[in-house]
Order: C-alpha cells, then structure tokens, then sequence
C-alpha cells in the first residue's frame, strides 16, 4: 500500500510555505518535506494537526492505495 497525500496542494492553496505550515503543526520543515513526497507516514497526533490547520478531515488529506 501507498500512501496518497493532499497536503501539498491544501498548502499550497493556503499560500503557506512548508516552514510556516511545520511551525503551525510543531514539527520541522523536512518533515513537511518527506510528508508531501510520500516517503513518510504522519502519526495520527501529526494528521490530524494537519487537518485542524486546513479545518477539512483527514481523510480529506490522507488516503492509502493499492500501488
């Protein structure tokens, strides 16, 4: 399983940058970096920060797929 990730267009159309969107969610910007490349699963706690951030549901910004 994949994981498929929103959060860089959901950034983007915030017009945060990833810096400002890791400091809203108290984690590093390489951490948003990873996130958005989907080479990291966020912990639930991180995910749903996210989400709070965009005020959408997770899985509106996270979902997993059979690749």
């Amino acid at each position: 399983m994949a994981l498929k990730t929103k959060v860089k267009e959901y950034r983007e159309q915030a017009g945060l940058k990833q810096s400002e969107l890791a400091e809203l969610v108290h984690a590093r910007r390489e951490t948003i970096v990873h996130l958005e490349n989907g080479k990291y699963n966020p912990s639930l706690k991180l995910a749903m920060d996210i989400a709070k951030v965009f005020h959408v549901r997770v899985e509106d910004l996270f979902a997993f797929t059979d690749e």
